[in-house]
């Protein structure tokens, strides 16, 4: 993938978090700084969703750790366990909302 490809994709995603954030009824906070996006919970706690252009990956810091996410060809797939971007950050932010949240691939 080249680099501009890797961007393209990436940026999709975090926009796609920012517009799917609208239609949750958790409380959360999103805020987006360049190439950071913040989501921040209504008990203070935080998720991190960054993207790291040279290893072409989108990295996420969770209470649950750190994970990272590269693209297959056809999805965004977690380098350790091979789990789908948006099914990992759907438990990582029902955990740390106490409430259901389900972000849509």
């Amino acid at each position: 993938m080249t680099d501009s490809d890797y961007l393209a994709r990436a940026e999709a995603i975090l926009t796609r978090i920012e517009q799917a954030a609208d239609d949750i009824d958790a409380d959360i906070e999103i805020e987006r700084s360049g190439n950071v996006l913040t989501l921040e919970f209504e008990n203070g706690s935080k998720i991190i969703v960054n993207l790291q252009p040279p290893m072409q990956e989108i990295w996420i810091a969770a209470k649950a750790g750190g994970f990272h996410f590269r693209f297959d060809g056809t999805q965004w797939l977690d380098t350790r366990n091979g789990r789908e971007f948006f099914e990992a950050l759907s438990e990582y932010a029902t955990q740390q909302a106490g409430e259901p949240v389900r972000f849509l691939a």
